[in-house]
């Protein structure tokens, strides 16, 4: 586990700081508005798209928000995970209750499902999607599934099996496609930035 997470630490800094570090183009147009802000601005007014956008990809936000969401809370909430982060770090919170936990899975994986389904039904995405998708989804659906038949303490081999497509998924995370969980605020804010400079709305 130890050497999967390095492996992770050191590939999200190491592609976030290739990201920070390629630079862009300098705008010479006179500014008419806040680059800053429009960063801001773009990150927060893309948690919810815009009321054509919505009508059409209404089944994609709701699978987003749901697995991402269900993801969230068992990660940071179920109670094995909280008593292995203590272990390591010694730091503790309130966990779900067992009711919790299995609604939570259910919310996640419900919308996993629908986001998966969705990239090959949907013509557009089919074409845009290739096995890199396909494989995050796959690999983080294993990871939620051997979690969830790992919930009883007394299955020993089911926990090391979870555990082995963790310290997986660990490893192969900077290197796919699932770094947008990093990178999402940053192409958001480039183009708010973009637009925040040109005194549009982002």
């Amino acid at each position: 586990f130890y050497a999967a997470a390095a492996v992770f630490v050191a590939g999200v800094i190491w592609r976030l700081a290739g990201i920070l570090l390629m630079g862009r183009k300098p705008d010479l147009a006179p500014p008419r508005g806040s680059a800053a802000a429009g960063f801001f601005k773009g990150n927060l007014r893309h948690f919810l798209p815009r009321g054509l956008f919505a009508q059409r990809t209404w089944m994609h936000l709701l699978g987003g928000y749901a697995f991402h969401l269900g993801l969230f809370v068992l990660v940071f909430f179920a109670v094995p995970h909280i008593a292995f982060i203590e272990r390591i770090t010694g730091l503790s919170w309130p966990g779900l209750p067992r009711w919790g936990f299995i609604i939570a899975a259910e919310v996640a994986f419900a919308g996993l499902i629908v986001l998966w389904v969705r990239r090959f039904s949907d013509p557009v995405m089919r074409q845009i999607s290739d096995w890199g998708d396909h494989a995050g989804s796959w690999l983080t659906f294993l990871v939620m599934l051997t979690g969830c038949l790992a919930l009883q303490e007394a299955h020993d081999p089911l926990r090391l099996i979870h555990m082995l497509f963790v310290n997986i998924w660990l490893i192969y995370f900077p290197f796919s496609r699932l770094m947008h969980a990093f990178t999402f605020f940053l192409s958001r804010g480039a183009t708010g930035a973009s637009y925040g400079r040109k005194g549009m709305n982002p």
